[in-house]
């Protein structure tokens, strides 16, 4: 299915997804509210069938911070970007879609470690790189400041 098919596809299942089409993939841009419903119904319906999370990416952007995920249908070869955004900077949360993508639950630790974005629902939300006692902040944050580097 190509990218044309595959947008004619989604809006007969869910007319009202707001979806762009970029250089390569399709983008799919939902308020963090319909994540969950709109990452099921790409995962679970037969004709889309996005099985494989490939990539989930956590971005600090001027006015708010962004998720980002990359599904394949390894069934059909398609492939898409699934885009959620909140401007809330002091509790930034969005759903986790670990229950759906196993790979996600490392992904989103990943992303809570770096950037600070909490995943509601999540079975393990701790950090996975840095240490929870020493360490302070999100370091791929923007207003990120590191008081222990060392200058010469």
């Amino acid at each position: 299915m190509n990218n044309e098919q595959l947008k004619e596809s989604i809006h007969s299942i869910d007319s009202s997804l707001n979806i762009t089409e970029g250089p390569q993939y399709l983008t799919i841009n939902v308020k963090p509210e319909d994540l969950s419903k709109t990452a099921a119904m790409l995962k679970n319906n037969p004709d889309l069938s996005f099985d494989y999370l490939f990539c989930l990416t956590g971005n600090d952007l001027p006015d708010a911070y962004a998720v980002v995920y990359h599904l394949e249908s390894s069934k059909h070869g398609h492939a898409l970007v699934l885009k959620v955004t909140t401007t809330d900077r002091e509790n930034p949360t969005v759903d986790t879609v670990s229950n759906l993508w196993e790979t996600a639950n490392f992904h989103e630790r990943e992303v809570y470690d770096l950037v600070g974005i909490c995943f509601n629902n999540h079975p393990d939300m701790r950090r996975i790189f840095l240490d929870e006692e020493d360490w302070v902040g999100h370091p791929l944050r923007k207003d990120y400041t590191d008081n222990n580097i060392v200058t010469r």
